[in-house]
């Protein structure tokens, strides 16, 4: 009996301490560079927001309600922002970022930077705040464009299509942009309401040009036939990003999000190798991360969620794990 009064006292401690802290949720509105994506059979695409989750405590929830080949405009008028809308509680953030569909000629997506494209981002930023919330607007990341001519591309979407030819295209060693006034519109609403503005277009320009036109492949969904088995014939696309890529680039951002946003800034993390069964991670093996680890470095895994055995730890490797409420690590 005693002993029962003991494990019920210590859950109810823990019940009162996990309830006493406060979560704040960061929604996340934008196209296929930030959305969640298909994890299954070893896909390799990432969008930046994916990877979030991986780079806050607890504390925060990421929610990611980016979709593949959206616009601001098709986002609202399919009904996307209302679901949005409707769960946001004062206290919460709103990231909106768009722009890469918003350009495409197709009438249910296109938008004109000035006016229609700048009218959708207010929106947001108002009804955001008549919610109790807190909007940050972003601009476009960068394509992958080291040509002064960038190939005619109607639909980014048309881009998972596109297989390893191999074939040496003439690239400079300048990134060009491909957004024209685009990134600049978010800029401008942003000074116009006087909502924190991150400038994810300068982040990535500046990451992909320091790698240069080889090295930025990495960041993207390039791969020859056989490196992953879920592209036989591989893959050469210059928007989307690889699990490397969305990690780096989320990682970039996540301290921009914090300069501009003080009471995120607390939660932010950077651990050197995050584990999540549903893709989040850079990693989705707990063992192979732990292989992976260096011998003698000191080491943080943060195990994001899942079920995972405790991994077998070669003597000289410094690991600490990190894990979190909705994972479970179990001992051998």
């Amino acid at each position: 009996m005693k002993r029962f009064l003991v494990m019920l006292l210590s859950l109810l401690v823990l019940v009162s301490l996990t309830s006493g802290r406060k979560q704040v949720t960061v929604f996340m509105i934008g196209d296929s560079t930030m959305a969640n994506k298909s994890y299954d059979n070893s896909k390799p695409e990432r969008g930046w927001g994916m990877a979030l989750q991986g780079f806050f405590t607890d504390n925060v929830v990421v929610d990611n309600h980016a979709v593949n080949g959206r616009s601001s405009k098709s986002f609202i008028d399919e009904g996307r922002w209302q679901v949005v809308l409707d769960k946001i509680k004062p206290g919460d953030y709103v990231i909106i970022q768009f722009g890469h569909n918003d350009e495409k000629p197709q009438a249910d997506r296109h938008t004109d930077p000035g006016s229609t494209f700048d009218a959708n981002l207010r929106r947001f930023v108002e009804e955001t705040r008549a919610r109790g919330g807190h909007p940050i607007l972003m601009n476009s990341v960068v394509r992958r464009n080291f040509q002064q001519v960038f190939p005619q591309n109607d639909d980014d979407e048309k881009l998972r299509e596109t297989v390893y030819t191999g074939k040496k295209a003439e690239e400079g060693s300048v990134l060009v942009d491909t957004h024209g006034d685009y990134i600049i519109a978010p800029r401008n609403v942003a000074v116009a309401t006087a909502t924190p503005f991150v400038d994810a277009n300068k982040v990535t320009h500046d990451l992909e040009q320091s790698l240069g036109p080889e090295e930025s492949k990495r960041l993207h969904m390039w791969f020859k036939p056989g490196e992953n088995p879920s592209l036989p014939k591989g893959r050469e696309d210059n928007t989307h990003y690889s699990v490397y890529g969305a990690h780096v680039v989320a990682g970039l951002l996540v301290d921009e999000i914090g300069k501009v946003a003080p009471s995120l800034k607390k939660h932010i993390r950077h651990y050197d190798y995050i584990v999540a069964a549903d893709g989040k991670g850079n990693y989705m093996d707990l063992q192979q991360a732990v292989d992976d680890v260096p011998m003698g470095k000191k080491t943080v895994v943060r195990i994001l969620n899942g079920e995972w055995r405790y991994p077998s730890i070669p003597k000289g490797k410094r690991i600490k794990f990190s894990v979190s409420e909705h994972a479970k690590l179990k001992k051998r």
